[in-house]
């Protein structure tokens, strides 16, 4: 590949940089961000070559592959105007939380050599100065393919994943989102809830000086970024909703026991809860 470019340079977008880098790509790197700080700050950590805060001068550069870092729901315009610009050796992928009928719209618009991609990896912070070196190493990465995926884009995108560390795994874009609404979006949803409950519930006493380790360690996903966890609760809205719809029935069943004081219940409850928990190693 001769230049990558980055559309978001923030904390994915720095991280696949630095990963992208440290794994000997000799080519060249350059960010576009709205924000040009965020270009100059990765450009002084060597992350990138250089960095635009618009299009216009992809026009005259050889374009091997562009990564949509953005939050999801700018991936559209962000595919309008890169459709101007690329040409049919560009391969276009991105690192969304949500597939689905989104990237068949960015299909229609890019065209067969889009590619979806899903690394499962990242932290509650943002901004480029938080990039992560080896933040894809031995994660599991989600690819996405339609039958309309050109197979040589298809490709490229696999060996350049595996290149940085990441555990390569195709599922469908509609699975993608049943499977991610309920094991990453409803614990992100639940956390800030449950932020918000606390809040609501301080009086007379400010209930945020007395955390314990175990509410911070359930509540360090409320630290995330609310613009990308807005976009992603609208873009895939249906499965969340079915997610909390159903983690809402679990509290309520899990309320009555209580409010009865079943014993035996809550222990059988919490056991089978404890196990599956276990189970996950």
């Amino acid at each position: 590949m001769e230049n990558v470019i980055i559309v978001g340079v923030g904390f994915m977008g720095g991280s696949f940089a630095l990963a992208l880098r440290e794994s000997g790509f000799t080519g060249g790197v350059y960010g576009i961000d709205v924000n040009p700080k965020a270009l100059e700050t990765a450009k002084g950590m060597g992350i990138i070559d250089g960095g635009f805060t618009d299009y216009e001068p992809l026009r005259d550069m050889p374009l091997s592959l562009v990564v949509m870092a953005t939050p999801v729901r700018t991936f559209r315009e962000i595919a309008l105007k890169l459709r101007e610009f690329t040409g049919d050796g560009t391969v276009v992928t991105d690192l969304g939380s949500v597939k689905g009928k989104l990237v068949y719209e960015l299909e229609d618009i890019l065209g067969p050599r889009f590619v979806g991609g899903h690394p499962i990896a990242g932290t509650e912070k943002s901004g480029v100065e938080n990039s992560v070196r080896g933040l894809f190493t031995g994660k599991k990465v989600i690819i996405t393919p339609t039958e309309r995926t050109d197979r040589d884009a298809l490709r490229t995108v696999v060996s350049l994943w595996e290149r940085i560390g990441g555990v390569v795994e195709f599922m469908d874009p509609y699975l993608h989102d049943r499977v991610f609404g309920a094991v990453s979006h409803l614990p992100h949803a639940v956390a800030f809830a449950l932020i918000d409950a606390i809040e609501r519930l301080s009086g007379e006493v400010d209930l945020f000086r007395y955390p314990g380790g175990g509410f911070k360690d359930f509540t360090r996903i409320a630290a995330s970024d609310p613009v990308m966890w807005r976009d992603i609760f609208l873009e895939n809205r249906e499965n969340v909703l079915r997610a909390m719809d159903v983690y809402a029935e679990s509290l309520s069943h899990l309320r009555d026991l209580i409010e009865r004081g079943d014993e035996e219940g809550i222990t059988r409850f919490l056991r089978e809860a404890k196990r599956r928990r276990l189970s996950l190693g």
